[in-house]
Protein backbone atom coordinates (compact mmCIF):
# COMPACT_ATOMS: atom_id res chain seq x y z
CA UNK A 1 0.00 0.00 0.00
CA UNK A 2 1.18 3.51 -0.83
CA UNK A 3 0.85 6.66 1.27
CA UNK A 4 0.13 10.27 0.41
CA UNK A 5 -0.30 13.53 2.33
CA UNK A 6 -3.26 15.92 2.31
CA UNK A 7 -1.98 19.42 3.07
CA UNK A 8 -3.99 22.40 4.38
CA UNK A 9 -5.35 24.73 1.71
CA UNK A 10 -5.58 27.62 4.19
CA UNK A 11 -1.84 28.21 4.49
CA UNK A 12 -0.13 31.24 2.96
CA UNK A 13 1.99 30.24 -0.03
CA UNK A 14 5.32 30.42 1.81
CA UNK A 15 4.10 27.95 4.45
CA UNK A 16 2.32 25.67 1.99
CA UNK A 17 5.42 25.46 -0.16
CA UNK A 18 7.63 24.78 2.86
CA UNK A 19 5.40 21.91 4.00
CA UNK A 20 5.15 20.45 0.49
CA UNK A 21 8.89 20.72 -0.13
CA UNK A 22 9.62 19.00 3.17
CA UNK A 23 7.17 16.20 2.36
CA UNK A 24 8.61 15.67 -1.12
CA UNK A 25 12.12 15.66 0.32
CA UNK A 26 11.39 12.74 2.65
CA UNK A 27 10.93 10.36 -0.27
CA UNK A 28 8.15 8.56 1.58
CA UNK A 29 5.02 10.13 0.09
CA UNK A 30 3.56 9.08 -3.24
CA UNK A 31 1.56 12.26 -3.62
CA UNK A 32 0.37 15.58 -2.19
CA UNK A 33 -3.27 16.61 -2.26
CA UNK A 34 -5.24 19.82 -1.78
CA UNK A 35 -8.97 20.33 -1.27
CA UNK A 36 -11.15 22.62 -3.37
CA UNK A 37 -13.32 24.92 -1.28
CA UNK A 38 -13.83 28.67 -1.12
CA UNK A 39 -14.75 28.88 2.56
CA UNK A 40 -15.10 26.75 5.68
CA UNK A 41 -18.27 24.77 6.26
CA UNK A 42 -19.00 26.54 9.56
CA UNK A 43 -21.59 28.92 10.94
CA UNK A 44 -21.57 32.58 9.93
CA UNK A 45 -19.67 34.82 10.08
CA UNK A 46 -17.34 32.73 7.93
CA UNK A 47 -14.18 34.52 6.89
CA UNK A 48 -11.46 31.93 7.43
CA UNK A 49 -8.49 31.74 5.08
CA UNK A 50 -8.92 29.51 2.06
CA UNK A 51 -6.66 29.21 -0.98
CA UNK A 52 -7.76 28.45 -4.55
CA UNK A 53 -6.97 24.84 -5.35
CA UNK A 54 -5.84 24.95 -8.98
CA UNK A 55 -3.69 28.04 -8.47
CA UNK A 56 -1.96 26.44 -5.49
CA UNK A 57 -1.47 23.15 -7.35
CA UNK A 58 0.05 24.99 -10.32
CA UNK A 59 2.58 26.66 -8.03
CA UNK A 60 3.40 23.31 -6.40
CA UNK A 61 3.74 21.65 -9.80
CA UNK A 62 6.35 24.22 -10.81
CA UNK A 63 8.36 24.18 -7.58
CA UNK A 64 8.02 20.77 -5.87
CA UNK A 65 9.47 17.79 -7.76
CA UNK A 66 9.07 14.00 -7.72
CA UNK A 67 5.65 13.53 -6.04
CA UNK A 68 2.23 13.36 -7.65
CA UNK A 69 -0.05 16.31 -6.97
CA UNK A 70 -3.81 16.30 -7.14
CA UNK A 71 -7.15 17.86 -6.25
CA UNK A 72 -9.18 16.09 -3.58
CA UNK A 73 -11.57 16.94 -5.10
CA UNK A 74 -12.62 19.72 -7.47
CA UNK A 75 -16.30 20.59 -7.08
CA UNK A 76 -17.81 20.31 -10.54
CA UNK A 77 -20.32 23.11 -9.92
CA UNK A 78 -17.63 25.76 -9.46
CA UNK A 79 -16.15 25.79 -12.99
CA UNK A 80 -17.09 24.83 -16.51
CA UNK A 81 -15.62 21.35 -17.14
CA UNK A 82 -14.08 22.32 -20.47
CA UNK A 83 -12.15 25.12 -18.75
CA UNK A 84 -11.10 22.65 -16.07
CA UNK A 85 -9.82 20.34 -18.82
CA UNK A 86 -7.61 23.15 -20.15
CA UNK A 87 -6.32 23.87 -16.65
CA UNK A 88 -5.68 20.18 -16.05
CA UNK A 89 -3.78 19.80 -19.31
CA UNK A 90 -1.58 22.75 -18.37
CA UNK A 91 -1.00 21.30 -14.91
CA UNK A 92 -0.12 17.95 -16.45
CA UNK A 93 2.47 19.68 -18.63
CA UNK A 94 3.93 21.83 -15.83
CA UNK A 95 4.19 18.82 -13.50
CA UNK A 96 5.66 16.55 -16.19
CA UNK A 97 2.69 14.21 -15.96
CA UNK A 98 2.39 14.12 -12.16
CA UNK A 99 -1.04 15.78 -11.88
CA UNK A 100 -4.19 13.83 -10.95
CA UNK A 101 -7.54 15.43 -11.76
CA UNK A 102 -9.65 14.61 -8.72
CA UNK A 103 -13.30 15.57 -9.18
CA UNK A 104 -16.64 15.33 -7.40
CA UNK A 105 -20.23 16.45 -7.84
CA UNK A 106 -20.04 19.23 -5.22
CA UNK A 107 -21.79 19.31 -1.87
CA UNK A 108 -21.01 22.37 0.31
CA UNK A 109 -24.09 24.58 0.15
CA UNK A 110 -22.85 27.63 2.04
CA UNK A 111 -20.09 28.48 -0.45
CA UNK A 112 -22.46 28.16 -3.38
CA UNK A 113 -24.76 30.66 -1.73
CA UNK A 114 -21.95 33.04 -0.71
CA UNK A 115 -20.32 33.06 -4.14
CA UNK A 116 -23.53 33.07 -6.18
CA UNK A 117 -23.05 29.62 -7.69
CA UNK A 118 -26.09 27.52 -8.59
CA UNK A 119 -26.34 24.63 -6.12
CA UNK A 120 -29.26 22.60 -7.43
CA UNK A 121 -30.50 19.47 -5.75
CA UNK A 122 -28.64 16.16 -5.46
CA UNK A 123 -30.10 14.58 -8.63
CA UNK A 124 -29.24 17.72 -10.62
CA UNK A 125 -25.67 17.79 -9.38
CA UNK A 126 -25.23 14.12 -10.24
CA UNK A 127 -26.58 14.72 -13.75
CA UNK A 128 -24.27 17.72 -14.22
CA UNK A 129 -21.37 15.64 -12.91
CA UNK A 130 -22.06 12.84 -15.41
CA UNK A 131 -22.03 15.40 -18.21
CA UNK A 132 -18.78 16.88 -16.91
CA UNK A 133 -17.16 13.44 -16.89
CA UNK A 134 -18.16 13.03 -20.53
CA UNK A 135 -16.61 16.40 -21.30
CA UNK A 136 -13.35 15.64 -19.45
CA UNK A 137 -12.83 12.21 -20.97
CA UNK A 138 -13.91 13.34 -24.42
CA UNK A 139 -11.50 16.26 -24.49
CA UNK A 140 -8.71 14.13 -23.02
CA UNK A 141 -9.13 11.16 -25.31
CA UNK A 142 -10.48 12.51 -28.61
CA UNK A 143 -9.11 14.97 -31.15
CA UNK A 144 -12.37 16.92 -31.23
CA UNK A 145 -15.38 16.78 -28.95
CA UNK A 146 -19.01 17.64 -29.69
CA UNK A 147 -21.42 17.46 -26.78
CA UNK A 148 -25.00 18.54 -26.18
CA UNK A 149 -26.27 18.06 -22.64
CA UNK A 150 -28.67 19.51 -20.13
CA UNK A 151 -26.04 21.87 -18.72
CA UNK A 152 -22.98 21.81 -21.00
CA UNK A 153 -22.50 22.18 -24.74
CA UNK A 154 -19.31 21.77 -26.77
CA UNK A 155 -18.97 22.32 -30.50
CA UNK A 156 -15.93 20.75 -32.17
CA UNK A 157 -13.80 21.51 -29.10
CA UNK A 158 -10.18 20.39 -28.97
CA UNK A 159 -7.89 20.05 -25.98
CA UNK A 160 -4.64 21.19 -27.52
CA UNK A 161 -2.01 20.74 -26.25
CA UNK A 162 -3.01 17.42 -24.79
CA UNK A 163 -1.92 16.48 -21.25
CA UNK A 164 1.74 15.50 -20.91
CA UNK A 165 0.73 11.92 -20.11
CA UNK A 166 -2.60 10.14 -19.92
CA UNK A 167 -4.31 12.36 -17.39
CA UNK A 168 -5.71 10.24 -14.52
CA UNK A 169 -9.23 11.13 -13.42
CA UNK A 170 -10.05 10.42 -9.80
CA UNK A 171 -13.68 10.42 -8.72
CA UNK A 172 -14.53 11.13 -5.10
CA UNK A 173 -17.82 9.64 -3.95
CA UNK A 174 -19.45 7.01 -1.78
CA UNK A 175 -23.01 6.72 -3.09
CA UNK A 176 -24.09 3.18 -3.88
CA UNK A 177 -26.50 3.68 -6.79
CA UNK A 178 -25.13 6.05 -9.42
CA UNK A 179 -21.55 6.66 -8.28
CA UNK A 180 -20.26 3.08 -8.79
CA UNK A 181 -21.45 3.19 -12.42
CA UNK A 182 -19.76 6.56 -12.99
CA UNK A 183 -16.53 5.29 -11.46
CA UNK A 184 -16.65 2.12 -13.54
CA UNK A 185 -17.13 4.07 -16.75
CA UNK A 186 -14.97 7.16 -16.29
CA UNK A 187 -12.50 6.88 -13.40
CA UNK A 188 -8.89 5.80 -13.27
CA UNK A 189 -8.91 6.25 -9.50
CA UNK A 190 -11.58 6.31 -6.79
CA UNK A 191 -11.57 7.97 -3.35
CA UNK A 192 -13.79 8.15 -0.29
CA UNK A 193 -13.45 8.81 3.44
CA UNK A 194 -13.56 5.47 5.25
CA UNK A 195 -12.52 3.21 8.05
CA UNK A 196 -11.36 -0.26 6.92
CA UNK A 197 -14.77 -1.76 7.67
CA UNK A 198 -16.65 0.92 5.75
CA UNK A 199 -14.27 0.72 2.81
CA UNK A 200 -14.56 -3.05 2.56
CA UNK A 201 -18.33 -2.85 2.14
CA UNK A 202 -18.24 -0.01 -0.37
CA UNK A 203 -15.40 -1.64 -2.30
CA UNK A 204 -17.49 -4.74 -2.96
CA UNK A 205 -20.19 -2.56 -4.52
CA UNK A 206 -17.76 -0.59 -6.68
CA UNK A 207 -15.91 -3.75 -7.73
CA UNK A 208 -19.21 -5.32 -8.82
CA UNK A 209 -19.91 -2.22 -10.94
CA UNK A 210 -16.53 -2.61 -12.64
CA UNK A 211 -17.26 -6.23 -13.42
CA UNK A 212 -20.74 -5.37 -14.71
CA UNK A 213 -19.11 -2.84 -17.05
CA UNK A 214 -16.72 -5.48 -18.36
CA UNK A 215 -13.72 -3.85 -16.71
CA UNK A 216 -10.92 -5.52 -14.79
CA UNK A 217 -11.16 -4.62 -11.08
CA UNK A 218 -7.39 -4.15 -10.97
CA UNK A 219 -7.68 -1.26 -13.44
CA UNK A 220 -9.07 1.05 -10.71
CA UNK A 221 -6.69 2.59 -8.16
CA UNK A 222 -8.46 2.86 -4.81
CA UNK A 223 -7.63 5.52 -2.21
CA UNK A 224 -9.06 6.53 1.14
CA UNK A 225 -8.41 8.69 4.18
CA UNK A 226 -9.51 9.07 7.78
CA UNK A 227 -8.56 11.42 10.58
CA UNK A 228 -5.60 9.94 12.47
CA UNK A 229 -5.14 10.31 16.23
CA UNK A 230 -1.78 9.11 17.48
CA UNK A 231 -2.03 7.45 20.91
CA UNK A 232 -5.73 8.28 21.28
CA UNK A 233 -8.00 5.49 20.17
CA UNK A 234 -10.80 6.84 22.38
CA UNK A 235 -10.79 10.20 20.58
CA UNK A 236 -10.86 8.45 17.22
CA UNK A 237 -13.80 6.30 18.33
CA UNK A 238 -15.70 9.38 19.50
CA UNK A 239 -15.13 11.20 16.20
CA UNK A 240 -16.00 8.12 14.21
CA UNK A 241 -19.24 7.73 16.17
CA UNK A 242 -20.28 11.17 14.94
CA UNK A 243 -19.96 10.05 11.33
CA UNK A 244 -16.45 11.30 10.53
CA UNK A 245 -14.13 8.40 9.66
CA UNK A 246 -11.26 8.36 12.16
CA UNK A 247 -8.64 5.93 13.36
CA UNK A 248 -6.32 6.08 16.34
CA UNK A 249 -4.09 4.30 18.80
CA UNK A 250 -0.44 3.44 19.29
CA UNK A 251 1.90 3.20 16.32
CA UNK A 252 1.59 -0.59 16.43
CA UNK A 253 -2.19 -0.34 16.41
CA UNK A 254 -2.11 2.06 13.47
CA UNK A 255 0.13 -0.36 11.58
CA UNK A 256 -2.49 -3.05 12.12
CA UNK A 257 -5.20 -0.69 10.91
CA UNK A 258 -3.19 -0.03 7.74
CA UNK A 259 -3.07 -3.77 7.24
CA UNK A 260 -6.85 -3.88 7.56
CA UNK A 261 -7.14 -1.14 4.92
CA UNK A 262 -4.95 -3.18 2.57
CA UNK A 263 -7.09 -6.27 3.15
CA UNK A 264 -10.19 -4.17 2.42
CA UNK A 265 -8.77 -3.29 -1.01
CA UNK A 266 -7.13 0.10 -0.42
CA UNK A 267 -4.16 0.87 -2.69
CA UNK A 268 -3.26 4.23 -1.13
CA UNK A 269 -3.94 5.77 2.27
CA UNK A 270 -3.97 9.57 2.36
CA UNK A 271 -3.04 11.22 5.67
CA UNK A 272 -5.20 14.35 6.14
CA UNK A 273 -3.49 17.19 8.00
CA UNK A 274 -5.87 19.82 6.66
CA UNK A 275 -6.77 21.43 9.99
CA UNK A 276 -3.20 22.40 10.95
CA UNK A 277 -1.67 25.83 10.45
CA UNK A 278 1.80 25.28 11.92
CA UNK A 279 4.33 24.01 9.38
CA UNK A 280 6.58 22.46 12.03
CA UNK A 281 3.66 20.43 13.39
CA UNK A 282 2.65 19.33 9.88
CA UNK A 283 6.20 18.19 9.22
CA UNK A 284 6.52 16.44 12.58
CA UNK A 285 3.24 14.54 12.27
CA UNK A 286 3.95 13.58 8.68
CA UNK A 287 7.44 12.38 9.55
CA UNK A 288 6.13 10.40 12.51
CA UNK A 289 3.50 8.71 10.37
CA UNK A 290 6.10 7.77 7.76
CA UNK A 291 8.58 6.42 10.32
CA UNK A 292 6.23 4.65 12.74
CA UNK A 293 3.34 3.57 10.52
CA UNK A 294 4.05 3.67 6.78
CA UNK A 295 7.56 2.22 7.04
CA UNK A 296 6.28 -0.63 9.22
CA UNK A 297 3.06 -1.42 7.40
CA UNK A 298 3.62 -0.29 3.82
Amino acid sequence: MKFSLWLPANLPWHDLHAAAAHAAGTGGWRGLWLEDHFMDNTAEPNDGARGECLTQLTALAATVPDVRIGSLVLGNTYRHPAVVAKQAAALSDISDGRFVLGVGAGWQENEHRAFGIEFGDVPSRIRWFREALQVWTGLRDETFTDFEGERYRLEHASLNPKPHATLPILIGGKGEKVMPKLVARYADEWNMWATPELFAGKNRIFTAALEDAGRQPSSLWRTTQALVFFDDAAKAAAVNAKGRPAIGGSAAELVDIMGAYAEAGVDEFILPLTSLRDVAKINDLGDRFLAEVAAQGG
